[in-house]
């Protein structure tokens, strides 16, 4: 297979819309898998996703949408989840068409539920994709932005480096600039890891904690990533966490809001 052949974005929300965004920037057509066939009508009439990221206009006669998973598996070549993760399942469970031969991108945080693992080794566990078939990709970016084409950045890790290259230049654009990385383990984890730093920011600030302290659990917070990392995943690895402190620290990060929110509504016990 020639890397990255027809491509097919899984999901309907706003981060799959943003994806779609940077994918047809270069991409003649996509595929795009929609479970709901009322979104996909809606979507072909407005020219705009109805529930996520109104704002991006698409030229709908380049995407073929379909509510059937096995279909959009059947015609493509590379499938980018976008799916919340604790949903994963319910959609895969669908699947009779085997995808152990398709390049997979996952563009999931979190983990899967159950199962307890990230998604790239729940895809090669339950579904035979080759380490070397699978790719993580990875912000930090928010979604609004790319569709403000805002200038964002990316990360694609993948075992086959040179895979992650081939990636990186179809996702590239004037606004998107990317890199390479070998470490998807580390990247899916640390992706988890974030929201969790998100809410505990949000927590302090709700608590009306000031930047100093902020700066220390930030600080703290590196520090564990890197040690759990190194427990669950060991590799030669530099968490500088850049990625920890833009989005857990800023105000848009909706994890950080659910924090802020605990303290004012009795939610939360400081020790």
């Amino acid at each position: 297979m020639k890397l990255p052949g027809k491509i097919a974005i899984m999901g309907g929300g706003s981060w799959a819309t943003a994806i779609a965004k940077m994918v047809l920037s270069q991409a003649e057509s996509i595929n795009w898998y929609m479970r709901r066939d009322d979104r996909i009508a809606d979507f072909k009439r407005l020219g705009h996703n109805p529930a996520y990221l109104t704002g991006v206009k698409f030229d709908t006669k380049r995407i073929n949408f379909n509510s059937n998973i096995n279909d959009v598996v059947k015609e493509s070549d590379t499938l980018i989840f976008v799916t919340p993760s604790p949903y994963l399942k319910v959609h895969l469970k669908k699947l009779k068409t085997k995808i152990k031969d398709k390049f997979i991108i996952t563009a999931i945080k979190g983990i899967v539920p159950d199962d307890n693992l990230i998604v790239s080794e729940y895809f090669t566990k339950e579904y035979g994709v080759p380490a070397e078939n699978i790719a993580v990709l990875a912000g930090p970016c928010h979604a609004e932005e790319v569709a403000l084409e805002r200038l964002s950045y990316l990360t694609i890790a993948c075992p086959d480096t040179d895979k992650a290259c081939t990636i990186a230049r179809k996702l590239a654009s004037s606004f998107i600039k990317t890199s390479v990385s070998n470490d998807v383990a580390g990247i899916e984890y640390s992706s988890v890891l974030k929201n969790v730093y998100a809410i505990a920011a949000g927590i302090c600030s709700g608590l009306k904690y000031g930047d100093n302290f902020q700066a220390v659990l930030m600080s703290n917070a590196i520090q564990e990533m890197n040690r759990f990392l190194q427990t669950v995943h060991p590799l030669n690895r530099n968490v500088t966490a850049v990625y920890c402190i833009i989005i857990c620290t800023e105000g848009w990060q909706d994890r950080w809001h659910c924090g802020s929110y605990m303290p004012i509504r009795g939610h939360c016990a400081v020790r």
